[in-house]
């Protein structure tokens, strides 16, 4: 990927780069840089998106609403094919509280999905990102990836468990999404991964990963994050206790118990990142997750 940020920070923030910081990327290419007139920004490059703009939105509302966000220094350009765009900077910080991790965890995620505008008002927050993705309308019960070609369809990556148990979770969810609950759809964070929240202590610090805002039912939201919390302090994803907490907390923070569908469905969509995450691994020859846990995480779910 070929961008000059220096040239675009000119135009685009109003001074010439002092010094670049840092530079990293996956999916995205990210600048940390501080501009001649003392500001420390982070510019943010990857492929145009229909969901990017709106991604924005939603951090540019809940940096209002006093939420630990960085604050969007620009909208969303349109450079060449490459979306662009540019926040504060906000350094340091663990990547764990002190205290009571489930808790805060979860309740920083109530606290995001209390603050966030309606999805009716933000615009697209399509195409799903591939790890929530359960719903994508693609033969084959996996969806294509984002970060490799493979065809995690093709006759020669099968995988007879971890297929049935992806197919298993999307039948759970397509009958939780023809309920009430499961057309009350709300914004959240799709990748609640502790590698992507800062705390200073006890509090929260700073947010990151906005490009992972998703809109979908809460219980989906919440059940993603479930799983896949731990990630960053630990090199591995949720335990079922773990994720029971998590659960249990959410509920508690957001001042609502959810009948047993919604918990159901929660435990549906964590085991879905949970088995999309797993089956690119096995490409591989990794695994995250292991046949007994799939049984138990299903039975949870109700599929």
């Amino acid at each position: 990927m070929t961008f000059d940020v220096g040239h675009w920070c000119k135009r685009h923030l109003g001074s010439p780069i002092e010094d670049v910081l840092f530079t990293s990327g996956h999916l995205s290419h990210v600048f940390g840089v501080r501009l001649a007139e003392g500001r420390e920004v982070i510019v943010k490059v990857r492929p145009n998106s229909p969901r990017l703009a709106a991604c924005i939105t939603v951090e540019r509302a809940l940096w209002r609403a006093g939420f630990p966000a960085p604050e969007p220094l620009t909208d969303l350009i349109v450079q060449d094919g490459l979306a662009v765009n540019a926040e504060a900077y906000v350094p340091g910080g663990s990547l764990a509280p002190r205290t009571d991790r489930v808790r805060r965890f979860a309740g920083l995620l109530a606290r995001f999905v209390t603050l966030a505008p309606r999805p009716e008002t933000v615009g697209t927050l399509g195409p799903d990102l591939p790890w929530t993705a359960w719903n994508h309308g693609l033969p084959g019960v996996w969806p294509a990836a984002d970060d490799r070609d493979d065809d995690l369809n093709a006759a020669e990556h099968a995988t007879p468990w971890l297929d049935e148990t992806g197919a298993l979770v999307r039948r759970r969810l397509d009958r939780f999404v023809r309920t009430p609950a499961g057309r009350r759809i709300v914004i959240g964070h799709g990748d609640w991964e502790a590698q992507n929240l800062r705390w200073d202590g006890d509090e929260p610090l700073v947010v990151h990963d906005w490009d992972s805002v998703i809109a979908a039912p809460e219980a989906v939201v919440v059940g993603l994050a479930a799983s896949v919390w731990p990630c960053g302090m630990e090199l591995r994803a949720a335990t079922v206790p773990e994720s029971a907490a998590f659960l249990d907390a959410y509920q508690r923070a957001a001042g609502r118990a959810w009948s047993a569908d919604e918990i159901e469905a929660s435990w549906a969509a964590g085991l879905w990142v949970y088995a999309f995450n797993t089956k690119k691994a096995s490409l591989d020859g990794a695994s995250w997750l292991a046949p007994d846990e799939a049984e138990q995480r299903l039975a949870l779910a109700g599929a």
